[in-house]
């Protein structure tokens, strides 16, 4: 009985805090407003309720490049290469990222702080997680998968922090498509070249040729051959749908959240702030987990060749006595 007081004490402490920073958002929104209110960039003379204030708070698909060639090319996706808005964030990103790590970790003790009890919490939660997902085949990978959730989780809620997607050279980057194909392209070159690892060049490239199938007949060839051809297809929507998912949400949340900020400034956009923390978390971890299982995928041999192993040891007779009474019986 005596816990209760300071518990229902730190519970006041920490509603109070939280309205307190939902307060002071509200009122720098207020403020930012009046102050530095919406423009129409296609019409900057006439500004008329609504569409300037929507068109004031969208974010073209393409990123804003603060250094490069003098011709810029307006295409979504862009080959040149260029310093822009949402490779600013990225960076920086990472720095703060690098540091924290540091700091937190330089002084690791035997009975942790605060600090050190939290990151190794976040661990923890994350081993567990990617563990019930694949297994112990996936402890290998398991710093793959928070290295790809942890990155992704906070260039995500970097878009929710301002001036960034405020201020034209700054932008969330999971809001550029160049972005999430770039982590896209990371995750496929791993899991394919853990294929290659661990199966080999012939037994990786079975489960897309399976030639071996003929044995059992053309008909049969065929049919596997057939399968494996869409599985090899299948292999290279991979990076495709990885990418444009989080390019998707990331900056439809964004332009959802524009909106709504320009029809009613202040209010709704809290509760939708808070959804999109949790929106912006849920596809860091569909990237991050679909990475782990098609890295599992890739490292399981062929179906078949695992059937006709197992048939062919299944068969043999037992190697151990059966009984145990004939382990334990004296020699003759």
């Amino acid at each position: 009985m005596s816990d209760t007081p300071a518990v229902q004490s730190r519970g006041m402490s920490t509603r109070t805090y939280i309205l307190l920073l939902l307060a002071a958002v509200i009122v720098i929104d207020v403020i930012a407003f009046m102050v530095a209110g919406p423009y129409d960039p296609k019409n900057a003379e006439v500004c008329s309720y609504p569409v300037c204030f929507i068109n004031g708070n969208l974010e073209l698909p393409a990123p804003h490049v603060v250094w490069g060639p003098a011709e810029q090319s307006q295409d979504l996706i862009t080959f040149q290469v260029n310093l822009t808005s949402t490779l600013i964030t990225l960076f920086i990103v990472t720095a703060i990222v690098i540091v924290l790590l540091y700091v937190l970790s330089r002084g690791r003790q035997l009975i942790p702080g605060r600090a050190q009890n939290f990151m190794e919490w976040v661990w923890e939660q994350i081993e567990s997680f990617g563990m019930s997902l694949g297994g112990a085949e996936a402890k290998p990978y398991i710093m793959v998968f928070a290295g790809f959730f942890l990155f992704i989780l906070l260039n995500n809620w970097s878009g929710l922090v301002p001036p960034i997607g405020k201020v034209i050279w700054l932008r969330a980057p999971t809001s550029d498509v160049n972005i999430t194909i770039g982590l896209a392209l990371v995750a496929f070159a791993f899991f394919e070249y853990q294929g290659f690892k661990h199966l080999g060049v012939g037994g990786y490239l079975s489960k897309f040729f399976p030639f071996k199938e003929f044995r059992n007949g053309i008909g049969t060839g065929i049919i596997a051959l057939f399968v494996g051809l869409i599985e090899l297809m299948l292999e290279f929507v991979k990076p495709v749908t990885l990418s444009m998912r989080l390019f998707g949400n990331i900056y439809g949340g964004e332009v959802a959240l524009g909106v709504m900020t320009a029809l009613t400034v202040a209010i709704i956009p809290m509760a939708l702030l808070a959804l999109e923390l949790m929106l912006n978390l849920v596809q860091a971890l569909i990237f991050s987990t679909l990475t782990l299982m098609f890295t599992l995928a890739a490292i399981e041999s062929h179906g078949s060749d695992v059937h006709e192993e197992g048939e062919d040891h299944s068969h043999e007779p037992a190697a151990w006595p059966v009984d145990p009474d004939d382990v334990m019986a004296p020699a003759h």
